[in-house]
């Protein structure tokens, strides 16, 4: 199955003409869309890509790879549609696992729409921040915030989940605002469990130690830390964005940031896929308008 996935990362390096951009869009690193490709190419035994110091372009041979390539993977795409909207009364159990904080700031109420759409199915939604073996357990689903998408899992991105590094107008009222990531080593951090945190300057990854006034592995109580003025955190979109909008935090060092992260609903390539999953995979990218199938499985290159 590895084929499929490595089809997926060739149509996005020639769409884009760079392993930069095609990872950015995949979701992954640069490193890992290198290696892949490399491996295709070994396995096919021929060039696919005319490799320049500024961009990427197919040979002729792999200008066919690419036609061909994108065909399979749309009839696989167009296959599992069908199968999920074959019958609009799904029944049966589904179990999901989810983040204790994504269940109840975002999954919630999509959750609940699907469920009214189809009243004989059956959800058991495990919301925990605990990292559950998908097969072991027994679960159709998980949904997990990660930039890299695990090995032999069919991933499906639902949302951007980029960092957001933010704090209180009164913080900086008293303290100001980093104008760079290395003003950072001046100001209270809140953080999970990291004792630095990386930014983008200049094209280059910077990691920035900090000296954490507060360490929580719960994203709420970071965030209404940060509310009420005691320093700046730095957590996925979901967690900040209503209290953004509403003013009660404020960005800061958005130039810096690292824009890798999604929400991904994931599931073994190797396990028979329900019509249930397929159908909630789909409702949940319509809802939150992520307009993103992948019909192959991402995985992470250890």
């Amino acid at each position: 199955m590895h084929s499929f996935e490595e089809m997926r990362f060739f149509i996005e390096v020639v769409k884009h003409g760079n392993f930069t951009s095609a990872a950015k869009v995949l979701g992954i690193s640069k490193q890992l869309v290198s290696r892949r490709i490399i491996v295709l190419e070994a396995r096919l035994g021929v060039r696919l890509l005319q490799r320049t110091t500024r961009k990427l372009s197919p040979t002729e041979t792999g200008k066919v790879f690419f036609q061909r390539a994108q065909h399979i993977l749309q009839a696989m795409h167009d296959v599992e549609v069908e199968i999920s909207h074959r019958s609009d009364k799904l029944r049966g159990l589904l179990k999901i696992s989810t983040p204790l904080s994504y269940a109840n700031l975002r999954l919630a109420p999509a959750l609940t729409a699907f469920m009214q759409l189809h009243p004989m199915l059956e959800i058991w939604l495990d919301a925990d921040n605990r990292q559950v073996d998908i097969v072991s357990e027994g679960y159709d689903m998980v949904i997990r915030v990660t930039d890299q998408p695990e090995e032999g899992m069919v991933a499906r991105k639902l949302e951007d989940a980029a960092m957001r590094f933010c704090c209180s107008p009164d913080y900086i009222a008293r303290h100001g605002a980093p104008g760079s990531p290395h003003a950072l080593t001046s100001h209270a951090c809140l953080t999970h469990r990291a004792s630095e945190w990386i930014f983008n300057e200049n094209d280059q990854l910077q990691r920035i130690h900090i000296q954490p006034r507060l360490r929580s592995n719960h994203g709420e109580v970071l965030r209404d830390a940060a509310i009420a003025g005691l320093g700046i955190t730095g957590l996925p979109a979901f967690y900040v964005m209503e209290a953004l909008q509403t003013g009660k935090l404020v960005e800061v060092l958005a130039d810096y940031t690292i824009q890798q992260a999604g929400i991904y609903a994931m599931y073994p390539y190797h396990k028979q896929v329900s019509a249930n999953t397929l159908a909630l995979v789909a409702h949940l990218q319509q809802w939150f308008g992520s307009g993103e199938t992948r019909s192959e499985p991402l995985s992470a290159d250890h």
